[in-house]
């Protein structure tokens, strides 16, 4: 088989997502409705993760710790390899070993293959989902039905139409959603934002976001056996098939970088991987958090060879109806914001400003343009509780998320595309509405 004969699969258009799924028709799993609260004696948030692998295991860790505090613990794991989920079970086992006084509490955490099984427990309250990007619109429009608050890495979704429909189940489900943006709760990022909000450098003229790009790299196609305890073909789900190799879907000894991200089938590539957290930022400081720019050019390099073909290096330009500018291009990940009277820019690393003090500025909650919080994870929990809007709420999400796709839509084309941000489609390219 040559380096290219595993991508001769079946390459229809991908179906309305609703139409795959069936998400448009179909009753909830469960029947809505939530026991956390004063119905459950302990008051304790009852937690499940789907998605178990180098992502996954981040979040339990980080919800686990929040937890303590917050009375809030995992019940279940699930992951379509089994292997990762019983590796989840033995990290909850050991953090709960550290922490309990070396009582094990853990053997109450149950190991599922199948999602659905976790959705149908009413004992579970919330799901944390680090699942490939694929997957991640249908199994939390499923949670949303099936009434749990939801935990999502980033991206929000794979397509900009499964975007709309989370919305939809979200909020008429009154589920909380935090998506995993959480350079929100960053202090570098949370603080230039609100100096730009509070119009400390004037009018935004021009915003740079840089994002880090995979090397270039050509990985042959190497014909395996799935593993046994991994169903793949529902891994690969709604998307296109291809053969399984190691090398394209996740690694079977230890949580290194999955490859599966650089295969545009299951992944955008560094335009929604870096693209989200970064986008996030610029919308963030625009106050764009439910609208997004009118047009959009790009031009980027793709791989003519090996089971990688997402993009490689590449620039964009965007731009927004008031005139910003939005520029995109590889580099350091950072934001800078341009305005009439200086600039600001900020990293997970830094922030710096054209003149220094005005980074040492603060504000009241009462002056505070922009939500506050100190740890996603924290945050989300708390959310919970409150039954408010997280800092990362869904709608916000799925305008950062957007701007991504919109971008990775104008590489492909290869043109300048016009859009439409109130009606979410693009002005008269039906070409480029069908890659929606």
């Amino acid at each position: 088989m040559t380096q290219r004969d595993h991508r001769k699969v079946i390459r229809l258009k991908r179906r309305g997502f609703l139409g795959v799924s069936g998400l448009g028709m179909v009753a909830p799993l469960v029947l809505p409705g939530r026991v956390l609260g004063s119905d459950r004696p302990s008051n304790q948030i009852r937690m499940a993760a789907i998605g178990c692998g180098r992502m996954g295991r981040g979040n339990i860790t980080n919800l686990f710790n929040q937890g303590l505090k917050m009375q809030a613990r995992f019940v279940a794991v699930c992951d379509l390899d089994l292997k990762r989920a019983r590796a989840a079970k033995t990290l909850l086992q050991e953090m709960h070993k550290e922490h309990d006084d070396g009582r094990d509490i853990s053997k109450e955490i149950t190991v599922d293959q199948d999602y659905r099984e976790v959705l149908g427990r009413p004992d579970v309250d919330a799901v944390l989902i680090s699942t490939p990007d694929h997957w991640h619109a249908q199994i939390a429009i499923e949670a949303a039905r099936a009434g749990k608050d939801i935990y999502l890495e980033k991206p929000l979704t794979y397509t900009l139409r499964e975007g709309q429909s989370l919305i939809q189940a979200v909020r008429q489900n009154k589920v909380v959603l935090q998506t995993g943006t959480h350079q929100r709760s960053m202090t570098y990022f949370r603080r230039v934002c609100e100096l730009v909000r509070q119009g400390r450098i004037g009018a935004i003229q021009k915003v740079l976001v840089s994002l880090p790009m995979d090397p270039p790299s050509v990985v042959p196609y190497v014909d395996m056996k799935v593993p046994d305890e991994f169903d793949y073909k529902r891994w690969v789900g709604s998307r296109p098939w291809h053969p399984y190799t190691e090398a394209g879907v996740h690694p079977q000894n230890g949580f290194s970088r999955p490859g599966w991200m650089q295969v545009e089938d299951f992944a955008l590539g560094m335009i929604t991987n870096w693209g989200t957290h970064m986008n996030d930022i610029a919308q963030w400081g625009l106050g764009m958090e439910r609208s997004g720019p009118v047009s959009f050019t790009a031009q980027a390099e793709f791989p003519d060879d090996g089971i990688f073909d997402v993009h490689g290096s590449f620039n964009a330009q965007v731009k927004y109806e008031n005139g910003v500018e939005l520029v995109m291009q590889s580099g350091s990940p950072g934001v800078r914001f341009e305005g009439a009277d200086g600039w600001l820019f900020c990293s997970r690393e830094k922030m710096e400003a054209h003149q220094r003090e005005i980074l040492r500025e603060t504000f009241t909650p009462e002056q505070r343009k922009l939500q506050y919080s100190t740890n996603h994870h924290a945050d989300f929990l708390q959310s919970i509780r409150s039954r408010k809007d997280p800092v990362a709420p869904v709608e916000a999400a799925h305008r950062s998320n957007s701007l991504c796709i919109l971008t990775h839509i104008a590489m492909k084309t290869g043109r300048t595309l016009q859009w439409d941000p109130a009606n979410e489609d693009f002005v008269n390219d039906p070409d480029a509405s069908s890659m929606l």
